[in-house]
């Protein structure tokens, strides 16, 4: 293995996911296409506050509606309370209750796709689990701030029960 691609992820808690709406700007993209995600949370980032319904300044990263050819939608968003008022420019994805594990990334953002590797390619295989077919989606809390690499970030792998 690389040295550059090397991460040190600690072993995942397990949690019982609650069910969660999210708003935001959405985008298809693949594995060869990941690059374009950070611009996609630029453009994000000047909604926040600004979403009908907001719960918090907690955002999310949504991979789900796969395609089976190796395409995949992401929306980088929040979590709303309604669609009422949502304008049509936002994507909204609603992730049910679900098993998850649930890795917290650590390092730079540069490193994330590293981090999944290692989840989808190592962890994965080793864990004896089958990832289930629903949202998988990052976590980032409150205080995240990519820059000064401080707040937390988390990877929600849903496992099948």
């Amino acid at each position: 293995m690389d040295e550059q691609t090397r991460v040190d992820v600690a072993e995942p808690r397990f949690e019982n996911g609650q069910f969660l709406l999210i708003a935001g700007l959405g985008g298809k993209f693949t594995q060869a296409t990941t690059e374009g995600i950070p611009e996609l949370w630029e453009q994000f980032l000047p909604h926040l506050g600004k979403i009908p319904g907001q719960q918090s300044e907690v955002t999310y990263g949504v991979c789900c509606n796969a395609d089976g050819k190796g395409g995949f939608e992401y929306v980088a968003g929040v979590q709303i309370d309604k669609l009422d008022d949502l304008p049509e420019k936002y994507r909204w994805i609603e992730i049910q209750p679900q098993q998850y594990a649930v890795f917290e990334h650590k390092g730079p953002l540069a490193q994330l796709p590293a981090t999944f590797q290692y989840i989808w390619n190592t962890w994965l295989p080793q864990s004896g689990r089958e990832a289930a077919d629903a949202p998988e989606f990052e976590r980032y809390s409150e205080d995240f701030n990519p820059r000064l690499n401080t707040g937390k970030l988390e990877i929600w792998l849903p496992l099948k029960a």
